[in-house]
């Protein structure tokens, strides 16, 4: 029996392991001997962090619940290494030439240094990697449980919450050892650098230990396991397309936008030529990761009793085999995977708070600002270790209120979403030179709030922080703020739909607030520096205007990169203008590089503030710079939006084209309707007039031709009849007067009803059904539901031309709603008719097979519009299909 306390004991040791790798790495770095750190092998394990919890535990589960959609993960990855190689070198070398310290240093940087977007970017970030945290403390604290259930003689509760308390303690403590003993002029942290890829190779040697134990242990050898998973739904390649492409879109932006994954891809990073390595060395670690994924989640299905948390099968099964050793190893893989992303995010996001919160608050309230004396290193390190604890402490909130018993893939999708909000301030920032402040501002505020509404409050569960009755029906009532159905479209994945909304709409107020507003001379010169970066030297702004005596300066240096690196800077400086001995004038070439140092520790927008706090609040010098170029750049600005301007012209235009060649197709029809309308009247009026005649002028008529032709008339006067009462019925649905007869019914009941009223039996239609999934309970008006179900399979039996007719009759539960899909086997509706099948005027069979005067779509559509729902045709699917979406309220009472 695998022993808890030895697990407790082998984590410690593997800690201390860590540190002491970390201590070592620090040592040699300070001695110069840390070239094996630069290499590029180091830094391609570091992105490993990517790899967390939800990957190594997770990824399992995911596969488990919904197939090969895991990949997706993998893939977006993937495709920025190999297909956006040129954007990370951009990215790496954008943050070599300003002294880029974060994702929000970046950020704040690019939109004129601004403290305002830093602080937004900052609260975003922490918000957004909170569940990512909590994440990594479910996935130990279950791993606990795991190993507490196979070990009776364990005093620990299987399923303690207070374990994840312990867990978030112990990341804390250690994050701290980690990342602040010191404080990095570069922000680049080499021991824990070095341990995350020692970790690296941890986590991969555990979950191919793992795999090929299971392929070869316990799945009799690789035949046999591709048989396994050819028989389970696993190996099913049943792909939701739209779903594919979101995730696959949104792990590749997550990966840019992480803080984690920022720190170590732009931050850490120590040469550019490190990305060519990197570039597929890291898309086959991702391989290598995902390589017995499949194979661990279809035996894990097979091997474990009904039930079981798949989110543990990389830890469960070696458990359930007995090698208590393998599964021992399999959780140091999980726990390195937990602790390197906590450690990298931790500190990242502490940098950022300390920076661009803290910083500028004491920075304001100081009493003799930016020149007071004495060191203020402590307050930025005791800030951060600080803000460390806070983040764990809110990752445990997030823990214990969402109840720690979502899939470890929902949560991680969760934060992947959060931080995608970055995607459009930062592109549009490296890549587009008209990207403004006020633009970023209200992207990043749009995307934020409906991220938050839509997607982060909802995954809390119902009752907690946001009621049942808002996720239902809307907030006071109003359906189409409904968090999952924005705007009134339903049937969406809720990540899909989330991403969706909040994306596109961050994205379009960006740039639309980059047009409508107009950059600061500062934001234009940053931009002309991020854009241009492999074409300009890396000055990122001038100085002028203000008196600065150098004691000041040199006093604030010390404050922030300690008395040694400060004095040597200045000492350097000093000799290049030829001032050995004595202090170096302040020129605007010297104040630029010592902006450049200090932003290395405290962040651009807050070593910008300081440099001009002492500067006597001095601004930028632009305008001779771009005197020359301003109205060149406003032509060119103007001719822009005039292009966007005649190209939504262009749009409206062939909108309008399209709706002109509609009401033409229409006009045609209505004249088409009403000719058939006269005919379909005068040809039963005309035979009745006729057998009438013949009736009242041959009294010698034989009994037999009396009742043929009273029985021709009866039937035309039926004909008539039904004609003149679909026209009625459609009349007074269009006018809103009908009456519906709520009551409740099973939907099996009214397709039964449906089927037989149709005729089906006498005719050669053949109908399939699954009469299991339509007993679902409706409150609606049966009688109308019932007549339209009536018409699609009259429509069926009239117009499939198919040699064997088939109808399928399909029923699925989305969301909150049933859908009901009636598809035959036939030819289909043309596509140029596909627009109009519903018209009042329209009849797309001709000849013979058209039978009536087209009203039955048309009814139909209005009564489903009558009963809240509605009826849509489906091209694609090989031959006609119609779908009916029953209203929400018709489920009240499955519900």
């Amino acid at each position: 029996m695998a022993s808890l306390n030895l697990l407790i004991v082998v984590c410690l040791v593997y800690v201390a392991l860590l540190f002491a790798v970390a201590f070592m790495a620090e040592r040699a770095a300070l001695r110069g001997r840390a070239a094996f750190l630069r290499s590029s092998v180091v830094y391609t394990l570091s992105l490993s962090i990517y790899c967390t919890a939800w990957t190594f535990y997770g990824a399992v589960g995911y596969a488990a619940r919904s197939g090969m959609e895991y990949l997706t993960i993998y893939l977006g990855p993937t495709l920025v290494m190999v297909g956006w190689w040129w954007v990370l070198r951009k990215l790496v070398r954008i943050g070599r030439t300003q002294r880029i310290t974060s994702v929000a240093d970046l950020i704040s940087s690019r939109y004129g240094k601004s403290n305002t977007l830093a602080v937004f970017v900052t609260a975003l970030a922490v918000i957004g990697t909170t569940p990512y945290i909590a994440l990594q403390l479910q996935s130990v604290t279950l791993s606990f449980a795991s190993f507490a259930r196979a070990d009776p003689s364990s005093a620990v509760p299987a399923d303690s919450r207070s374990t994840a308390l312990w867990v978030a303690m112990g990341l804390a403590f250690f994050t701290i050892l980690f990342g602040t003993r010191n404080l990095d002029a570069n922000e680049r942290h080499h021991g824990v650098v070095m341990a995350i890829a020692l970790e690296a190779v941890v986590k991969l040697f555990a979950l191919l230990a793992v795999g090929v134990f299971v392929v070869w242990g316990v799945g009799g050898g690789i035949e046999a396991t591709l048989a396994r998973i050819d028989a389970s739904e696993i190996g099913q390649w049943q792909m939701d397309g739209g779903r594919w492409a979101g995730l696959t879109m949104l792990s590749a932006a997550a990966f840019l936008t992480l803080p984690r994954m920022f720190q170590v891809l732009v931050v850490e990073n120590e040469d550019e030529h490190q990305l060519r390595t990197a570039s597929w060395a890291f898309p086959a670690y991702l391989m290598a990761m995902s390589l017995f994924v499949v194979p661990i989640a279809v035996v894990g299905l097979e091997v474990l009793p009904p039930g079981a948390n798949p989110d543990q099968f990389v830890l469960t099964v070696p458990l359930s085999q007995g090698q208590d050793k393998l599964a021992m190893l399999s959780f140091l893989g999980g726990f390195s995977s937990a602790t390197s992303m906590v450690i990298v995010a931790a500190i990242a996001l502490s940098t950022m708070v300390s920076n661009h919160v803290v910083m500028p608050i004491w920075l304001r309230f100081a009493g003799g600002g930016a020149a007071v004396a004495g060191d203020v290193r402590h307050l930025v390190l005791l800030a951060r270790r600080v803000s460390i604890a806070v983040i764990l402490g809110l990752g445990y909130l997030y823990y214990r209120v969402s109840g720690g018993g979502t899939a470890l893939a929902a949560i991680g999708l969760v934060s992947f979403a959060g931080v995608a909000q970055f995607l459009p301030a930062l592109m549009g920032g490296i890549f587009w030179r008209g990207a403004t402040r006020i633009g970023a501002l209200a992207g990043l505020g749009t995307g934020f709030v409906i991220w938050c509404y839509s997607l982060l409050l909802p995954s809390f569960g119902g009752g907690i922080l946001m009621t049942d009755a808002v996720m239902a029906y809307g907030p006071w009532g109003i359906a189409w703020l409904r968090p999952q159905a924005l705007f009134g479209i339903e049937g969406l994945d809720p990540l899909v739909h989330a991403v969706m909304w909040s994306l596109g709409l961050n994205t379009v107020v960006f740039v639309t607030g980059s047009l409508l507003s107009f950059p600061q001379p500062l934001e234009r010169l940053q931009g002309a520096q991020f854009v241009n970066v492999f074409e300009h030297s890396g000055n990122p702004q001038s100085w002028s205007g203000g008196t600065a005596q150098s004691e000041d300066l040199l006093i604030m240096a010390q404050r922030m990169m300690g008395p040694a690196q400060a004095q040597a800077l200045f000492q350097a400086e000093a000799a290049r203008q030829g001032l050995a001995g004595y202090l170096p004038e302040p020129t605007p070439e010297f104040l630029q590089r010592l902006e450049r140092e200090l932003s290395g520790a405290v962040g651009a927008a807050t070593a910008h503030a300081m440099v001009g706090q002492i500067m006597g609040a001095a601004t930028v010098s632009v305008e001779d710079l771009l005197a020359v170029a301003d109205e060149t750049a406003q032509m060119m600005e103007y001719s822009s939006q005039l292009e966007a301007k005649s190209a939504e012209l262009t749009r409206i235009a062939g909108q309008l084209r399209e709706a002109n060649e509609k009401l033409t197709k229409l006009s045609v029809q209505k004249d088409a309707f009403l000719s058939q309308i006269s005919h379909e009247l005068r040809t039963p009026m005309t035979s009745i007039r006729a057998f009438s005649e013949i009736l009242r002028d041959a009294p010698d008529l034989s009994s037999h031709d009396m009742t043929k032709y009273a029985s021709i008339i009866h039937d035309e006067a039926l004909r008539l009849t039904r004609l003149l009462d679909d026209l009625l019925d459609l009349s007074v649905l269009e006018s809103g007067q009908v009456s519906l007869n709520m009551r409740d019914g099973r939907l099996v009941s009214v397709i039964d009803q449906a089927v037989a009223a149709a005729g089906v039996a006498e005719e050669r239609l053949t109908i399939r059904r699954d009469r299991t999934r339509e007993d679902i309970g409706l409150t609606s008006d049966l009688d109308r539901l019932a007549q339209v179900f009536i018409n699609l399979i009259a429509n069926a039996r009239k117009y499939c031309d198919a040699t064997a007719p088939l109808l399928s009759i399909e029923v699925a539960q989305r969301g909150n709603a049933v859908v009901v899909d009636f598809v035959d086997n036939g030819a289909g509706i043309p596509t140029d008719s596909q627009a109009l099948v519903f018209e009042k005027f329209s009849r797309v069979a001709e000849g013979e097979s058209a039978g009536g005067a087209g009203l039955g779509l048309a009814i139909c559509r209005e009564i489903m519009a009558r009963l809240g729902g509605e009826i849509t045709y489906l091209p694609g699917q090989g031959g006609a299909a119609f779908r009916v979406i029953l209203p929400v309220a018709a489920m009240r009472a499955a519900q």
